[in-house]
């Protein structure tokens, strides 16, 4: 099992511009509506708010109370006549999940049984590292405790908004063992978290999944047909985000097992795809591939 003390390396974690929008507090402002039922508070990360004729659904919370408490006002101001509020978390780390005690307290918190065991297990020691990271997110996260859900599930849960439906889906195992996928229909938006990305480098952290793992979860998805795309830390975008996804992955772990079959190291293979990958993409705010390439490597052991 790989341990986390050795992941601070953390900005291998989402691009440079996701990084910039860490020392902005999240603010209403940066509210983009992404599908007809569907809105998004653009920032670290984007958080999801899913409109329907009887309740709300916030994906994310944003880092710490104080943003969580952003998000559920957006959500209020969005659907006024709502009074059911439901939050779910893409996965376990802080600036998705550390900002559920911002939220009021009737508030429906649902999660997937894997992710929950990741929150139980790590999610204390996520807390203690962002502290580190800045005096901003330390006053963020200061004093945090994070509740039980109050529905948990294993592969798919289902929440009628009145017109809108959000499932909520577990495909498996990728940047976490928990990834939570949310879908909403009518609108065929999808609410990807760390799983679909929009030009931004994958990368497993701590002791998720797996590139295969990773592929066959994306795999499951495209069956979704979604139209719509709303990563956590990069630009949303349509239904062809998905394949993209795929085929970043796919390239990456190409050239990775062709270096390795040719005795090449992890870290001089992490090098040279990187370098391809800024030749391809000189557009991308980081091409640095080197923690996915040792992944491959570890994945074909």
């Amino acid at each position: 099992m790989k341990s986390l003390s050795k992941l601070v390396a953390l900005a291998a974690l989402t691009t440079a511009g996701a990084f910039a929008q860490m020392a902005q507090p999240m603010v209403s402002e940066n509210t983009t509506q992404i599908s007809d039922h569907v809105w998004a508070i653009m920032g670290f990360p984007n958080i999801a708010i899913v409109v329907g004729g009887g309740a709300t659904l916030v994906v994310d919370t944003g880092m710490g109370p104080k943003n969580g408490a952003t998000a559920a006002r957006v959500a209020a101001k969005l659907a006024p006549n709502n009074h059911k509020l439901f939050l779910t978390t893409t996965h376990f780390h802080p600036e998705h999940a550390a900002g559920e005690p911002g939220f009021p307290a009737s508030t429906i918190l649902i999660r997937n049984t894997l992710q929950q065991q990741e929150m139980e297990k790590h999610g204390q020691e996520m807390l203690d590292m962002f502290s580190k990271g800045s005096a901003q997110n330390k006053e963020l996260l200061a004093g945090v405790v994070l509740r039980q859900p109050d529905v948990m599930f294993d592969q798919e849960a289902r929440i009628d908004l009145g017109g809108v439906t959000a499932r909520l889906i577990w495909f498996g195992e990728a940047h976490t063992q928990g990834d939570e996928l949310t879908f909403v229909e009518p609108d065929r938006t999808l609410i990807s978290g760390d799983v679909v990305q929009n030009r931004t480098i994958p990368m497993i952290f701590g002791d998720g999944g797996t590139p295969s793992t990773w592929l066959a979860v994306v795999d499951k998805i495209a069956g979704l047909n979604a139209a719509h795309v709303l990563p956590d830390h990069s630009a949303p975008g349509d239904g062809s985000l998905v394949a993209a996804e795929r085929n970043l992955i796919s390239e990456i772990r190409t050239r990775a097992l062709a270096l390795k079959l040719q005795g090449m190291s992890a870290d001089e293979a992490g090098k040279e795809v990187s370098a391809a990958l800024k030749t391809l993409h000189p557009d991308w705010p980081n091409t640095n591939a080197a923690g996915f390439v040792k992944s491959v490597y570890a994945d074909q052991q």
